[in-house]
């Protein structure tokens, strides 16, 4: 499927000489819900700037839709709600989205058919007529959300879109967003809650230092790592030789393996049964996306040391 979003070798420095992006290479796909995770100062935000023509990189290459990032043929097929937005506090809800329905290139019939759809939809329906500067933070999230998604587009930037909603507010997102999904949508997060990723994105990218050091689908990244095998009566020394390779602890009739991915279950278990060791249980154990992010960032940060990268 051809990617929606393409990067090559996108890289940046900036005039301090702190190096935000290091050869960062994505392929986001069509109708995709793609997540872009990492700590503070990953490279995260400079990486989300230059996909919507905010920044520029030193070298490399972000195509949108086979455009060149940041060129007007990308900007008309995308929406974009940033992580800090400052909106026009003397506007109405309603006035506020048909201006940007019109900034975004929409007749002022379609503009006005659109806004009362989209305050519906995002559950403010009932304050069409308030100002903005009568809003709450997690109701300027929600009209934030309403005008990223006001042009129709097919691809939408949501940076932190959830981090000022309470739990029935990240539960109408998620679902805005499935929703969007089954239309086609590719939808781009960039969020710091991991367990909002967990329930809603198909493919996520974890960065850190300014480079990816994971990528791929959800269920691929969180397969299970640890397997807990009951096993009958047997020697240590014994036990060692079966399944060299495949470190593990015992307790009694219990091993713990730490396995690189659960493709080795299978292995692990053919080997016990083919030396005649009894097999009474088989539990594999997936780690969260927390687990996952908590120890690639250590990794990475035990072998490369020094600071971070700014973004």
């Amino acid at each position: 499927m051809q990617a929606i979003i393409s990067v090559t070798n996108l890289s940046k420095t900036y005039a301090s000489g702190l190096r935000a992006l290091k050869s960062i290479n994505l392929d986001i796909r069509r109708g995709e819900i793609f997540a872009l995770l990492g700590p503070n100062g990953a490279g995260k935000t400079t990486l989300v700037k230059m996909l919507v023509g905010l920044a520029h990189p030193d070298s490399g290459v972000g195509r949108i839709f086979g455009h060149p990032c940041g060129s007007l043929e990308a900007k008309s097929l995308q929406g974009f709600l940033p992580e800090s937005f400052r909106f026009h506090d003397w506007m109405t809800s309603l006035e506020f989205l048909q201006f940007h329905g019109r900034l975004a290139g929409l007749s002022r019939d379609a503009a006005s058919a659109q806004a009362p759809q989209l305050l519906e939809r995002v559950g403010l329906a009932a304050r069409s007529d308030s100002r903005l500067g009568t809003f709450s933070k997690g109701m300027l999230q929600r009209i934030g959300i309403a005008q990223a998604m006001m042009a129709r587009p097919r691809l939408l930037f949501l940076d932190e879109p959830t981090s000022a909603l309470d739990p029935l507010g990240r539960r109408d997102v998620r679902d805005i967003v499935r929703e969007l999904r089954r239309q086609g949508v590719t939808v781009f997060l960039n969020s710091h809650l991991l367990s909002e990723i967990e329930l809603v994105c198909d493919r996520v990218a974890i960065v850190n230092r300014g480079k990816v050091v994971a990528e791929g689908g959800l269920h691929e990244l969180l397969a299970a790592r640890s397997l807990t095998v009951r096993i009958g009566p047997c020697e240590r020394s014994a036990l060692e030789a079966v399944v060299e390779g495949f470190p593990f602890t015992s307790e009694g009739g219990r091993l713990v393996f730490d396995l690189q991915s659960e493709a080795q279950t299978p292995e692990v278990v053919r080997r016990l049964v083919a030396a005649g060791i009894d097999v009474y249980g088989v539990i594999p154990e997936s780690g969260s996306l927390e687990d996952l992010f908590v120890r690639l960032v250590e990794e990475d940060e035990i072998a490369v040391p020094g600071g971070p990268s700014d973004g």
